[in-house]
């Protein structure tokens, strides 16, 4: 079966539904209604046996490269790319189809946004590939 990655990114793909604060602006109990929303996406798709890994990020992050054979590894904290290219989490699914990750994708996107009205935020659906060998 193929496994497909949903991404959630923080702002970015094509134009919003609706423009929407960041979740820090939310209100508490908006919050909780969201990940209370995505916690039961997680449950629905441990039952179905398509759950494979899902997590949240959080926006901070760090970039790192080798830095050569008698070198530590080089970091930054920035430049920073544009906001649209910060992943906020995701979901590993295990599914029969393109057209289920999709389904999965397009429920995902309904969760609540504040006030509960949905967002309807894009999701990036990424099939994993399976012919490259990594041994």
């Amino acid at each position: 079966m193929p496994k497909y990655l949903l991404l959630k990114h923080y702002r970015g793909g094509p134009k919003a539904h609706k423009p929407y604060p960041p979740m820090d602006q939310w209100a508490p109990e908006d919050v909780e209604a969201h990940m209370a929303f995505l916690r039961n996406v997680r449950h629905t798709l441990l039952e179905s046996g398509e759950y494979v890994d899902g997590q949240a990020l959080t926006p901070e992050r760090t970039w790192v490269r080798w830095g050569g054979p008698d070198a530590a590894p080089v970091t930054t904290d920035g430049p920073h790319p544009e906001t649209s290219d910060l992943v906020a989490g995701w979901y590993m699914v295990d599914v029969d189809s393109r057209e289920r990750a999709l389904e999965i994708a397009a429920y995902v996107s309904s969760e609540p946004g504040p006030g509960g009205e949905p967002l309807y935020e894009w999701i990036d659906v990424r099939e994993v590939m399976t012919d490259v060998k990594t041994d």
